[in-house]
């Protein structure tokens, strides 16, 4: 497919929840002050994120919220964020369709110029949804930086579609069926048993994916150079923080000069 024909304000792919490892510099050390980084005319993503965490708890019951918490210790001790793809390794190539039939390779696209390649676990996370309307409102920045957005999702493409009406986004989804993409990344990890019931019952994960596999890839980011390697990776297995817009704003320019 001719790529420079692609309408690519965002494409879709995801897994599960977050994780944070390196970047250039470490994605936890760059999140602990985004002020530093963050310029006004952009939206501060962890500010909302946590004001959405903090709704949580008039809303989720106390030992539902202990048993989510304690889910994401558990993925955190599978060693997940460091067993990922890091920063300095090279980037795995794939080819992906969108929900409108589009379909897409990645190297191909970087081979173009830098691009940011971020998963999404799926409209039913209203922590994913943030993240991709802080993302789109970023777009101008990302694209004028010489780089591609290019969002991954486990969800079906019919779901992805969904997404992005329900969310009024400017994308079309790639869909990572079976999380296969993000497998190789080392991205996908198992629910932990204690939440299997929410998510198979309740936000019906089953139906959104189009398996009965109990997974979830992290809901990473990263910034992928010319030459296919990573440069900058968000990793992190708390699926309620995410890559900072002004964080990987950097580091796409920083990719692009190189």
């Amino acid at each position: 497919m001719n790529t420079k024909t692609i309408p690519l304000t965002i494409v879709t792919l995801t897994i599960a929840l977050t994780v944070t490892s390196g970047c250039t510099e470490s994605a936890n050390s760059q999140s602990e002050n985004p002020a530093a980084t963050q310029p006004e005319d952009l939206p501060m993503l962890s500010e909302q994120l946590e004001e959405k965490a903090a709704s949580s708890v008039t809303r989720i019951p106390e030992d539902v919220r202990q048993a989510y918490a304690q889910g994401i210790e558990k993925v955190r001790a599978t060693g997940i964020e460091k067993s990922a793809k890091q920063v300095g390794d090279a980037a795995i190539d794939a080819q992906l369709t969108g929900w409108d039939g589009s379909t897409v390779k990645l190297s191909e696209l970087w081979q173009e110029g830098p691009i940011v390649l971020m998963w999404y676990r799926g409209g039913w996370c209203p922590y994913c949804n943030i993240q991709l309307r802080a993302m789109q409102q970023s777009m101008d920045k990302i694209e004028n930086s010489g780089a591609k957005l290019v969002v991954l999702t486990p969800e079906l493409p019919e779901k992805a579609k969904e997404t992005a009406e329900a969310n009024d986004l400017d994308l079309v989804a790639l869909h990572d069926k079976d999380n296969a993409l993000a497998r190789k990344y080392g991205l996908v990890f198992q629910l932990p048993e204690a939440i299997i019931p929410a998510y198979r019952d309740k936000l019906k994960l089953p139906e959104y994916n189009g398996n009965d596999a109990m997974e979830l890839p992290l809901s990473a980011t990263y910034v992928i150079d010319q030459s296919g390697k990573i440069t900058y990776a968000f990793l992190d297995a708390d699926y309620k923080k995410r890559a900072e817009p002004a964080d990987v704003i950097k580091a796409v320019e920083a990719a692009a000069q190189k």
